[in-house]
Parts: C-alpha cells; sequence; structure tokens
C-alpha cells in the first residue's frame, strides 16, 4: 500500500511574534541546564524582549551572551527581581533549587518560568502551590518534548480534530545519551539534587499522557526504576518505568533511560505513541531511524489509509506565544497551573513508590 503523503491532516497556521518589542520583557538566570537556551529562544520568537541575565558561574554567562549578544548582565539576582519592567523570569537551575528560586521570583513579583522538572519533592510542590495562590503569579513549566517539538504540536492539534477518535493510550519513549560522565555536574548523580529519573526525565512524559488523554488526574499503577550500567554512580537512576490509569479512562506507559547507543545521529530516539478508538498516531520526534528523512516525523494510520506527516518547519511552536499573552493578561491558555503541577505530582509519585530493580537500598 502506498503511504499518503497526509494532505489532508494540514497543520495549522505557523505562530507568528505576539506583540510588539518592548511589550513583554524577561530576564534568564541561574543556567545550569542548557535548556535555557530552547526557553529564552522560544520567548524571543514569541516577541519578547530579553533585557537581563545572571548568573554566578562566568563560565555559563560567556556562552548564554555569546548566543544572545544583546542582553545585559545582570550583577545578582536581587538586580533582576528589582527591575519593574521584566515581566517574567525564565531559569534552568540545579532541579532541587528550582522552587525555591520560583518562589523568590513569584514574591517578588514576577511570573517563573522553569526547566522541568520544576521541582523535586512533594513538600515542595505543596509550597509552590502555596506561593502561587499567595502571590497570584505563574509557575510555568518548559515541559519541552511536548511544547517544543513539532511532531508533538501536530499530534496535539490531529487529537484535538477527532482524527484517532478517543484516545485510549499514550506510550511515551524517552531515552537519553550519558555522553563521558565526566562532563556531567556533580548535581547529576545525586538523588537529592536531581530527583530521580521519574522525575526528571519522566515528567516530560506525564505531561503529554495527561494532555493527548485529555484528562486532569491520574492513578499510579506502577513504576520502577533501577542503575543497570553506572555502578560508579550508585545514585543515578539510569532506567525507569510507569503505568498509569488516566481520569479520562485511558492508560499511559513512560520508559525513560539513559542508554542511546554511540550509533544514533542525535541524542535520543524519542517516540510516542497514540491508540484511539479510529486510529494511531506514532511520533518520530528527534531522528527517523535508517532514513534520510528529518526529524518531528507524524505516522497517522486511520480508516483511510497511512499518512507520513512532516511537521518540521510547518507548526511552530504555540505555546511561547500563549504564554506571553498569558501573562500579559492573566489567562491560562498556554497552560493551567494545576496541569503544570499535576504532571510532576504524577512523575514524583511514581518516583516515590518505584520498585528498585538492582539491588540499591
Amino acid at each position: 500500500m502506498a503511504v499518503s503523503e497526509g494532505a489532508n491532516y494540514a497543520p495549522a497556521a505557523m505562530p507568528k511574534p505576539v506583540v510588539k518589542p518592548g511589550e513583554f520583557v524577561f530576564a534568564a538566570m541561574h543556567l545550569d541546564h542548557g535548556h535555557i537556551g530552547g526557553m529564552t529562544q522560544g520567548l524571543l520568537g514569541a516577541g519578547g524582549t530579553l533585557k537581563w541575565v545572571y548568573d554566578p558561574v562566568p563560565e555559563r554567562l560567556a556562552e548564554f551572551t555569546k548566543n544572545f549578544p544583546d542582553v545585559k548582565v545582570a550583577a545578582s539576582e536581587q538586580e533582576v527581581l528589582e527591575d519593574p519592567e521584566v515581566h517574567l523570569v525564565a531559569a534552568a537551575a540545579v532541579p532541587s533549587e528550582r522552587a525555591p528560586l520560583g518562589i523568590r521570583v513569584m514574591e517578588a513579583g514576577k511570573d517563573y518560568f522553569t526547566d522541568k522538572t520544576p521541582l523535586i519533592t512533594l513538600d515542595q510542590l505543596a509550597e509552590a502551590r502555596e506561593a502561587v495562590a499567595r502571590t497570584g503569579k505563574k509557575y510555568a513549566v518548559y515541559y519541552s518534548e511536548r511544547i517544543h517539538v513539532e511532531a508533538a504540536v501536530l499530534a496535539g492539534q490531529l487529537i484535538d480534530r477527532g482524527a484517532i477518535g478517543k484516545v485510549l493510550q499514550v506510550q511515551g519513549m524517552g531515552p537519553h545519551r550519558m555522553g563521558d560522565p565526566s562532563t556531567r555536574p556533580d548535581w547529576f548523580f545525586e538523588r537529592a539534587r536531581y530527583g530521580g529519573i521519574l522525575t526528571d526525565i519522566g515528567s516530560h512524559n506525564f505531561e503529554q499522557m495527561l494532555t493527548f488523554t485529555g484528562s486532569d488526574d491520574a492513578t499510579i499503577l506502577s513504576s520502577t526504576i533501577g542503575n543497570f550500567g553506572n555502578p560508579e554512580h550508585p545514585e543515578l537512576d539510569d532506567y525507569g518505568d510507569a503505568h498509569i490509569a488516566l481520569s479520562s479512562g485511558a492508560t499511559g506507559f513512560v520508559r525513560v533511560d539513559w542508554f542511546t547507543p554511540k550509533g544514533l545521529r542525535t541524542w535520543g530516539d524519542g517516540r510516542t505513541f497514540v491508540l484511539g478508538t479510529d486510529g494511531y498516531l506514532e511520533l518520530r520526534k528527534y531522528v527517523d531511524v535508517t532514513t534520510d528523512n528529518g526529524p518531528d516525523q507524524v505516522i497517522l494510520v486511520d480508516s483511510e489509509g497511512e499518512h507520513r506527516i512532516e511537521a518540521h518547519g510547518k507548526v511552530g511552536y504555540p505555546f511561547f506565544g500563549d504564554l506571553v499573552l498569558d501573562v500579559l493578561n492573566r489567562t491560562e491558555n498556554a497552560m493551567t497551573q494545576e496541569h503544570a503541577f499535576k504532571a510532576v505530582e504524577l512523575a514524583l509519585k511514581a518516583q516515590e513508590q518505584a520498585v528498585e530493580l538492582t539491588g540499591r537500598s
């Protein structure tokens, strides 16, 4: 059977800047994770104006200012937080420090946009929820594997249009490449600072399961973790999985790991599978192995046939424009606060109750 190009499933129009220069001012700080670059680019693409950057490590500042040369370097965190022009602070701190930083940002009257995982304990989650309620500010989260991947954006559009009927199950595979462990920061291997693999990488997948099924809650049915290949770093989880039942009646499964082989041309073969009553989707997010196809491949099978849709460069990232307007208009179109918190709550619970597979205490 010939494979259709999926012409009947054209993406929605590419997002455009939603504000004029200077209408939405933001800052970046605590650049511990490289995701801060994508977060910054997304906000700039939506029309945001990057005013400040702060980080205590000169090397990280140098790299950031090389990529964003128009930014001003702040002498301290406080200099950013005291600037009345700044609407939002984007940050990618060490995971254990993200919640305390977010609370400081919100108490200073700014909205907060953090890398995932947004926090690493249920106590921190309770504190963040209380601070949001008390300050009225936003604690937004960069769940990049959905909001900053065009295949995932298109999948959401297709599901919303009813292309596969009612969603019955979502499976997410999140393999990552470790690389040379000596190049990783100390916190990467310390459970009290990175939170565990299901808390960290897995939070992406719990967010996708909630979104693609239209659910507002879920129950963890089972979860496991292990350290199969890194005994010199006993606190590192290099494997994790979880099975959940969602409030919509669908189920979800996630597998995350640090075992991407050197032979793969990119850092991980991330894939998502979505089963519906009238069809199914497969997202080949970053690579379509053994082919010359680019990233962001969406495969749809429905009653009309087989369809391959290339989303790359055609869909864009509407989350960022929606977030900018949410900050300015005090709306919740990009992602509701409860959704952002529920995704990490599920990840934390899965991590907390996970069965250890490799004999660690």
